[in-house]
């Protein structure tokens, strides 16, 4: 198979796969530029898009970097190449959080995580109910062997510990709703339906709470009036996962972004709807007690998932390359709106 060409129209390819990731609060902490000469992809941090309250150590940005790196992996594996990741490459240039080499595949070999690429732009985030219908234990092993694929690790609870889980996501959410910093910091990337925004999410993208209060859903809205969708039903017995990994340091968040996205293009590949519940990870204390007796386990993330109706699109600033010289130089923006959504 001949190696494809690193022109324009596939760099536009990849970085469209690239910016359909999820990522903490719609913000795409991203940016990314192309070194021609060693035909490598750099993927940056963009502190401008952090969230200081919410996501202090940038955990949350490492993650959400992490899950674009993997969508670079899959865009380039279908298009023909062998893509080698470099995690924090760099040591002087912490910004630099990876690189991902464009390689020359040999022939008939292309990973497994290829045939994830259709599920890129059909993955959205689902806010609102599920049916409650259960997810098979072969597609919830499938999620789980995706994780462990990246070096992460899923933990799918029974009745109790999912009771407990959700109940220490409620008790993170209860304390982000009284601390008005915080609220207006989530408020802050909520974008009204006059005011189309590449960063941030829709108003008409967010969830309606749980009208029996089990399901704690992250309240972007506060107390601004005539925001808030009337609350609706959720699944009385709902399934979740709980991402983590055995170490805390950066490349392990990245190793878990990537994980995640695994999982969830796993998901949406079998046609079950996902949603994050992040709250817990955002204050030490709940963040800790999620893990449970266990020890030597540093949560991440907890995912929601099940069958019910598809996520409303959220924005994307995509990227187009400014030149190819050979040089590591920043891909420009432009606004689109792909299928991904946060």
């Amino acid at each position: 198979m001949k190696t494809p060409e690193v022109d324009a129209t596939a760099l536009e390819s990849l970085l469209y796969s690239a910016v359909a990731a999820p990522s903490i609060h719609n913000t795409q902490p991203w940016r990314f530029g192309m070194d021609a000469g060693t035909r490598s992809i750099h993927v940056r941090a963009d502190r401008s898009r952090a969230l200081p309250l919410t996501d202090p150590r940038l955990r949350a940005q490492h993650l959400s970097v992490g899950a674009a790196v993997f969508n670079l992996r899959v865009a380039a594996a279908h298009l023909g190449w062998d893509p080698v990741v470099r995690l924090l490459p760099d040591p002087g240039d912490p910004d630099l959080l990876a690189t991902v080499r464009l390689g020359v595949a040999m022939p008939g070999a292309q990973p497994s995580y290829s045939m994830l690429y259709d599920a890129v732009a059909r993955r959205h985030t689902s806010r609102m109910p599920f049916t409650g219908r259960p997810v098979p234990e072969h597609i919830v092993s499938e999620m789980v062997a995706a994780a462990r694929a990246e070096g992460a690790h899923l933990d799918v609870p029974d009745f109790a510990g999912t009771r407990r889980l959700l109940s220490l996501t409620s008790a993170a959410e209860a304390r982000n709703a009284a601390d008005p910093a915080r609220a207006a910091e989530a408020r802050s990337w909520v974008n009204a339906p006059d005011a189309p925004a590449p960063y941030g999410i829709p108003l008409t993208s967010l969830g309606p709470a749980d009208a029996a209060g089990r399901m704690p859903m992250r309240d972007f809205t506060g107390p601004v009036p005539g925001l808030r969708l009337p609350a609706l039903r959720f699944e009385r017995h709902a399934q979740v996962a709980l991402l983590w990994t055995p170490y805390d340091r950066r490349e392990d968040w990245l190793r878990a972004g990537q994980a995640l996205e695994r999982a969830l293009l796993v998901a949406t590949r079998h046609g079950v709807r996902t949603s994050m519940l992040h709250q817990a990870m955002e204050w030490p204390d709940l963040r800790t007690a999620m893990t449970g007796a266990r020890h030597r386990r540093f949560p991440h993330l907890l995912i929601r998932f099940g069958y019910g109706p598809d996520g409303g699109r959220t924005p994307r600033a995509t990227t187009r390359p400014d030149t190819q010289d050979g040089s590591a130089g920043a891909m420009g923006a432009h606004n689109a709106e792909p299928a991904g959504s946060a």
